[in-house]
């Protein structure tokens, strides 16, 4: 298992870095303060490539693999990228425009990839229900087929870009007595009758994303907006875990080493009782802690990204791993950011504890914490090993 860069991978990190440094970075206090998704921003994302780095170059692409898009969202969180921006990207590039790509017809990509590729259109993934979390098969959202078209009813919760999406890959049950496997994805457009959207949440964190319910109303759909087969949506849904839990957490990874910056630099220059804070022993046990945490979620992430890379069989297993141990680990490392910078660390100017508060969905979107550790118990009473 090899994770060398290669001399292109490593100058493209670069150049986002310098990128989001000089085009985003500014603005996001006043867009965090404010709850503001950055738009201007996005578009530049796209402009610069990498909201399409991953899919097909005849869609408009970069043709990328899934390490250079790691690599892009780790690049945006070491920059200091707030990671409301960057969770909307990760919506719409991997739960949307990936899966997408991965199932749908020449038409559809024809149609809809290369305006996602852009940022020209939002896209994104209305999977959650108000009583269908964790477990996506009990969704209650219906689709009936009538002649050409699917009528959708049902309500979808907590969707990332929902206010401004213009393309929206939605699950409901084609044959609800079948359950998980009675569920199917169509692709809905933004101004389609019966599809509406709710309220903008108010969140902790991420509050620069725009999340809001999806409210299906005997929306319909077209028949040939049909994603994949009937019955596939499950799995489809359940596909997007090797993005979701690699490229998708590659800011966080990111962000860890943006705020181990932070903190060696304050604990340099702040000083008490006559010298540096970084010479005292328990300032430098929340540093050391927090370099093992940003070296090992790399690893991980890195690990996920590397075998979708090689083709390899993915499992469920080493996506759970990776997830859990960066949403239980960040909580107590990006606290102790926050503490090490004293009061100063709870303001919003030095920006510690706006990466706590984002970091802490980490451990509910995507999979919760328990989730994961029901998937890591099984593979384990499985006795299988890596």
């Amino acid at each position: 298992m090899e994770f060398t860069l290669t001399p292109e991978q490593k100058l493209f990190k670069q150049e986002v870095l310098r990128f989001a440094r000089n085009e985003i970075v500014p603005r996001v206090r006043e867009h965090d303060r404010t709850s503001t998704f950055d738009l201007e921003s996005f578009r530049k994302l796209g402009k610069l490539g990498i909201l399409g780095l991953h899919l097909p170059e005849e869609y408009g692409g970069g043709g990328g693999d899934a390490l250079t898009a790691v690599l892009a969202g780790e690049a945006l969180g070491e920059a200091g990228v707030d990671a409301g921006l960057t969770l909307a990207y990760g919506a719409h590039s991997f739960l949307c425009a990936d899966i997408l790509n991965r199932h749908g017809t020449e038409e559809q990509k024809r149609r809809y990839l290369p305006k996602l590729a852009t940022g020209e259109w939002i896209g994104c993934m209305a999977l959650t229900e108000p009583g269908a979390g964790s477990d996506a098969g009990a969704m209650s959202a219906v689709a009936v087929k009538k002649g050409d078209r699917y009528v959708l009813n049902g309500t979808k919760a907590f969707i990332t870009n929902a206010p401004l999406a213009d393309l929206a890959v939605v699950y409901a049950k084609t044959e609800p007595e079948l359950g998980h496997t009675g569920v199917s994805a169509f692709l809905v457009e933004k101004g389609t009758k019966g599809f509406s959207t709710g309220a903008c949440l108010v969140k902790l964190g991420v509050r620069t994303s725009t999340t809001s319910e999806v409210i299906l109303e005997d929306c319909e759909v077209p028949a040939e907006n049909l994603l994949g087969r009937e019955g596939e949506g499950f799995l489809m849904a359940m596909q997007t875990v090797e993005l979701d839990r690699s490229a998708l957490l590659a800011p966080v990874v990111g962000a860890a080493f943006y705020v181990l910056d932070k903190c060696a630099r304050y604990a340099r220059d702040r000083e008490q009782f006559g010298k540096p804070i970084a010479e005292f022993p328990a300032i430098k046990r929340k540093l050391a802690n927090l370099r093992i945490f940003a070296e090992a979620a790399r690893c991980l992430v890195y690990r996920v990204a590397w075998k979708r890379d090689q083709g390899r069989s993915m499992n469920d297993l080493e996506a759970a791993v990776a997830k859990l141990f960066i949403a239980d680990w960040s909580l107590g490392v990006f606290n102790d950011a926050m503490i090490l910078h004293g009061g100063y660390g709870y303001c919003h100017d030095y920006d510690v504890e706006r990466v706590f508060r984002d970091t802490r969905l980490t451990a509910i979107g995507g999979g919760t914490t328990d989730i994961q550790k029901v998937v890591i118990s099984t593979f384990i009473q499985s006795g299988f090993r890596l």
